[in-house]
């Protein structure tokens, strides 16, 4: 028996260029034969729909009422749950993942920190960081960046970007040189473009360490 996740999507009620809510996410995945699914909503300096201007505690539980949609529909259904997010630094992301609404509201204005900093605070707080399309080339992308000290992971496959292969087949060049874990995630925001991307293991994930973990240990069998 194996077990299926997506460790990359988003939702309408904190990613602003989503349309399907946390619910509606969790019962297509469910449908689609996942196990779980790891909800990466767009934080504070990405794409999100939370407003700038609300305090700090506000802020945070608006950004965290997708995941928890989608948690209350997946105990209903059988569809395990967890949380991330996708930090974002002049529109290159970062998938952050065995962190909590807790663990955020103790850390206002992460979002503005320089990345190397807001990145050893995750690692201290016992979160881990995977670079998401990390040659992605758009043309609000100003410069390829990366950050391979950083990183515990790199998406060698995501989804959504099926249509330009040679973005997924950079990641994994770049995955090899410096020797980094890799994974694979859809990057799915709409119920009509759900790209059935994600990981397979042969353990299910209770925890999100599990996870990097498998990860870690090269068990993943990446979905394209």
């Amino acid at each position: 028996m194996t077990y299926r996740y997506e460790t990359h999507m988003h939702t309408a009620e904190a990613s602003r260029c989503a349309s399907a809510t946390g619910a509606e996410m969790a019962r297509a995945h469910k449908e689609k034969g996942y196990t779980g699914i790891f909800v990466t909503d767009h934080f504070f300096n990405g794409n999100t729909t939370v407003p700038h201007d609300l305090p700090w505690r506000e802020r945070v539980e608006l950004f965290c009422v997708g995941y928890e949609n989608a948690l209350e529909e997946g105990k209903k259904i059988g569809l395990d749950v967890f949380f991330g997010f996708e930090y974002c630094y002049e529109a290159i992301d970062f998938l952050v993942y065995n962190l909590d609404k807790k663990w955020l509201l103790a850390h206002e204005d992460i979002d503005k920190l320089p990345p190397r900093e807001a990145f050893a605070q995750i690692h201290q707080g016992g979160g881990f960081i995977v670079h998401a399309h990390p040659f992605r080339d758009w043309d609000y992308v100003d410069h390829i960046q990366l950050f391979p000290k950083d990183v515990d992971g790199v998406e060698t496959i995501n989804g959504s970007q099926f249509k330009v292969p040679w973005m997924n087949e950079r990641a994994v060049i770049y995955a090899k040189m410096y020797d980094l874990p890799v994974t694979a995630g859809s990057d799915s925001h709409h119920l009509s473009s759900l790209f059935g991307s994600g990981i397979e293991t042969e353990e299910p994930i209770r925890e999100p360490l599990d996870y990097l973990r498998m990860m870690k240990a090269g068990e993943l069998k990446l979905l394209t």
